[in-house]
């Protein structure tokens, strides 16, 4: 598989970059130093993906008069995407881009990448999915806005031409509230399709990701922006980079877990901790001898094996003592008749 290990961590940058090169490389620095194993990026030509019918997702641009506009300001030369892609792979990170347009798949195709993201809003665009199932390129799905007739189509696509191939469950809600996150189908895919399953998020919360690798999600895509404050479609459903850095910390240890069961019946390295945190029965005031033990005698006291032990208490009500015992004494096999 095209994947470095698992849990394996996206930090998609998108459109954070609000169409600067030079903020765009610092997300790049940023990511470097979260343990996340690629960053994302969008590639966009606007008069190959767009036109000024398409209207905005959401109102959020003060710059722009139409969605096309701000597409052609999210655009990067050929050349300075050769620029973007040299610098993640020198701070050891894999290149991954999602294609809007079959212009940006032959881009790429002469650039090369670790890997395409698909987006889910082309999962249906069976044209461009085409032209990448062609390339060989490895793929990584998102079935956000598709129901499974589509995800059988788009994956038995790739299947047939051999692509290495994962999908991600996602829900297109920016941000995703917890009763969207949809990580029952975590299990459905992965029973259905037998590839690697993921998860993207865009619930703006370290702890939905961690979640989801408990579940099952073998790799984890999230935004990332500087501040959740700052301009943009996606920064409020974002992570900032110490809310990265604290997601694949805890994803990372509840996957170790996962990958070291416990057998419950296997005590034998607690053996030396049962004895001292275990509890011998001792006698809680004076007894004379010949004085029959009542519970209301009976005390239980650090560490095991000092005495019968507490578990044992029943069995010796009503015996009789063979000596006397001060308050405290440990209450022994050896005391009774």
């Amino acid at each position: 598989m095209f994947l470095r290990q698992f849990p394996y961590y996206i930090a998609e940058i998108a459109q954070a970059h609000e169409g600067s090169l030079g903020i765009l490389h610092s997300y790049i620095d940023a990511v470097a130093k979260t343990g996340a194993h690629a960053v994302k990026f969008q590639m966009h030509i606007a008069e190959a993906e767009s036109s000024k019918a398409e209207t905005f997702r959401t109102n959020f641009s003060y710059e722009d008069a139409t969605r096309f506009d701000y597409w052609k300001r999210m655009e990067f030369t050929f050349e300075q995407w050769q620029g973007i892609k040299a610098h993640v792979e020198a701070v050891g990170l894999d290149f991954i881009v999602s294609p809007f347009s079959v212009a940006a798949v032959k881009m790429l195709e002469k650039i090369g990448l670790t890997a395409y993201k698909i987006g889910s809003g082309e999962l249906s665009n069976l044209l461009m999915l085409e032209a990448i199932a062609k390339t060989g390129t490895p793929v990584i799905l998102s079935s956000g806005m598709s129901d499974f007739t589509e995800l059988d189509t788009a994956v038995s696509l790739f299947k047939s031409r051999n692509t290495p191939l994962a999908l991600l469950q996602c829900t297109t809600a920016y941000p995703t509230k917890a009763t969207e996150y949809g990580f029952n189908v975590l299990a459905e895919m992965k029973l259905r399709y037998q590839i690697p399953i993921g998860f993207s998020d865009h619930s703006a919360k370290s702890s939905t990701g961690i979640a989801a690798v408990a579940l099952g999600a073998e790799i984890l895509e999230f935004h990332v922006v500087f501040d959740k404050d700052l301009f943009g479609p996606d920064a409020k459903a974002s992570l900032t980079f110490p809310e990265v850095k604290q997601l694949i910390a805890g994803a990372n240890d509840v996957y170790e877990a996962l990958q070291n069961p416990v057998v419950k019946n296997h005590t034998a390295d607690f053996k030396s901790l049962k004895t001292l945190f275990g509890k011998s029965l001792a006698v809680n005031r004076n007894l004379e001898q010949g004085a029959l033990i009542q519970e209301s005698d009976l005390e239980s006291k650090k560490p095991a094996n000092c005495g019968i032990p507490a578990a044992d208490y029943k069995q010796v009500i009503g015996k009789k003592l063979l000596r006397p015992l001060k308050q405290w004494d440990f209450l022994t096999e050896n005391d009774l008749s």
